[in-house]
């Protein structure tokens, strides 16, 4: 792949001024969305689906066109994975044959979270891994609410699994993420990776346009 990618440009340097109090609002309150009508039914097929296979679970949030749940199926044979994105057009485009162990759903994940989170706190199912591999940034600093560690639902996101690992060549997405997480009580740690083998075609855009991978694990 040709690398012609530009590297994110935003009006912030640092931390967003708002977001230690945007956090603890969201940690210390309960988000009442209903949830929509085709996101429960993905849930629901996805709760069949894992209940069936009986294997350890991981959950690939913002999975795009997949490419990521078919890696992480190819690195994780004996495990299920979920990949779970907004757009339905993503979720269906044609790629290689998808392996047995794999569930692609269209959800809207802020009412996904809640569902999964609910039943992980009635531990009725166990996510091992949770991966989300570069979520749209939303640069502009007045779209930090729209970040996920800006959003209602983080105290949902955070509670379906302790084992986070995100991915972005935005470093300041990453910096933010671990402070939200620490106020959350996860510590984490941040660091530049080599790509050898891109996991998402975001990923392979980005490694061939030479710009800095970051990674962030809890720890």
């Amino acid at each position: 792949m040709s690398g012609n990618s530009r590297a994110i440009q935003s009006n912030q340097s640092g931390l967003h001024q708002d977001l230690d109090k945007i956090v603890k609002r969201h940690l210390n309150s309960t988000f009442l969305k209903p949830v929509s009508e085709h996101t429960q039914i993905a849930f629901e097929q996805v709760m069949e689906f894992t209940q069936s296979r009986d294997c350890p679970v991981i959950l690939d949030a913002c999975c795009g066109v997949g490419d990521s749940s078919r890696n992480l199926a190819e690195l994780y044979p004996d495990h299920t994975i979920i990949g779970v994105d907004k757009s339905d057009d993503r979720i269906t485009r044609q790629r290689t044959e998808t392996a047995d162990n794999i569930i692609l759903v269209r959800a809207d994940l802020n009412d996904f979270y809640r569902l999964l989170a609910a039943k992980v706190n009635a531990q009725q199912v166990k996510i091992e891994q949770h991966k989300i591999f570069y979520p749209n940034p939303w640069p502009k600093a007045t779209h930090i609410k729209r970040r996920w560690h800006g959003a209602p639902v983080f105290p949902d996101l955070v509670s379906v699994c302790n084992h986070i690992e995100l991915r972005s060549n935005w470093l300041i997405y990453l910096q933010e993420f671990q402070y939200a997480l620490k106020l959350a009580g996860l510590n984490s740690k941040i660091e530049s990776i080599q790509v050898k083998h891109p996991i998402t075609p975001f990923e392979a855009k980005y490694n061939a346009s030479g710009q800095t991978i970051y990674q962030l694990k809890t720890c």
